[in-house]
């Protein structure tokens, strides 16, 4: 009831009555007057105008489940929430809940990850109340060696995203980083549990650098945030809404082919490098060729110096510009 409340009354601009919500919602005014004072007490600034109703005035910055749920507009994504002022991980928070029968499109949200995970055994962390830090559980008809490119699908999702609520285009680095101005914005990481021939599900995390003012040491000149980008502050919770509606949109085109054929053109007009000079570095072994984008399987295509094409896997392998991170 309380998500449904806030949901009604961040969809206008204009009163809500008390009596319409009881209308909607089917229960008493003092149920709706008791949510009201929640909300208030939440930080959320609410007016009561009598024989008017209530309008919303402001909203705290967060991303509880009450406060992105009500401005989702999703078909499955996000169809439970789970938030967590502190958690280790979303990715093992989501974990957890996937392997106790989570549902196909179950998201998990915190204000503060101790210990969040990156890429390749990484941890990645950042100030309580700057970033998004979500993890979305799918579980998918697809055959495990196709997973990775879920990865793929998230990026586009968050691009997508931060452009239509930020108005900024970033670049996708192949294969789990969102950058801009040649720094890292947001990092993906998407885990798997299965079987030899079947997916029993997929936690696909994305931790987005949103409303940092600074970046300590060396990360500066690795680093940025919405917040540095834009000079503005920025709702984490209508963009954590956003990445999910993009996420649900892109999920149901590569799920017509379980490949990346529907979306190789978009996702390599985003891909960050491309047509440069790339190092590609795999455990024990590195070399040099030009990113030619991606392939329909989602591997990118590096030219070796005798022409021939390589098609690199994500797996273990990273990708780096011959003179910088991008």
């Amino acid at each position: 009831m309380k998500q449904a409340i806030l949901a009604a009354l961040q969809r206008t601009e204009d009163y809500v009555s008390g009596q319409e919500l009881c209308g909607r919602l089917g229960v008493s005014r003092t149920a709706v007057w008791k949510v009201i004072n929640q909300l208030k007490e939440d930080g959320y600034e609410i007016e009561s105008v009598p024989h008017r109703g209530y309008r919303i005035l402001s909203s705290p910055d967060c991303v509880t489940a009450e406060q992105v749920g009500s401005m989702l507009s999703t078909v499955w994504a996000g169809c439970r929430i789970h938030y967590f002022e502190t958690t280790d991980s979303t990715n093992n928070e989501a974990r957890r809940l996937a392997e106790h029968g989570a549902p196909h499109g179950t998201l998990v949200l915190a204000d503060f990850q101790e210990n969040g995970k990156g890429r390749r055994g990484r941890t990645w962390s950042t100030p309580r109340g700057t970033a998004v830090m979500m993890s979305l559980v799918i579980k998918p008809e697809l055959l495990p060696d196709r997973a990775s490119m879920m990865t793929l699908v998230m990026g586009m999702a968050v691009a997508a995203a931060i452009r239509e609520l930020c108005g900024i285009r970033v670049s996708i680095k192949w294969p789990n980083d969102i950058v801009a101005d040649g720094k890292k914005l947001c990092g993906i990481l998407t885990e798997m549990s299965c079987e030899i021939d079947c997916i029993n599900y997929l936690v696909i995390g994305a931790g987005i650098n949103v409303n940092l003012s600074e970046f300590p040491g060396e990360l500066r000149q690795k680093a940025t945030s919405l917040g540095l980008l834009t000079g503005k502050k920025v709702s984490r919770a209508a963009l954590a809404a956003l990445c999910l509606k993009k996420f649900e949109f892109y999920y149901e085109r590569f799920m017509e082919t379980q490949d990346m054929s529907l979306l190789q053109k978009e996702y390599n007009s985003l891909l960050a490098g491309k047509d440069g000079a790339v190092r590609v570095l795999e455990p024990g072994h590195e070399y040099d060729g030009i990113s030619r984008g991606i392939n329909e399987r989602g591997e990118l295509l590096v030219e070796m110096e005798d022409g021939t094409l390589r098609c690199v896997y994500a797996g273990e392998i990273s990708v780096r510009g011959i003179y910088g991170y991008v």
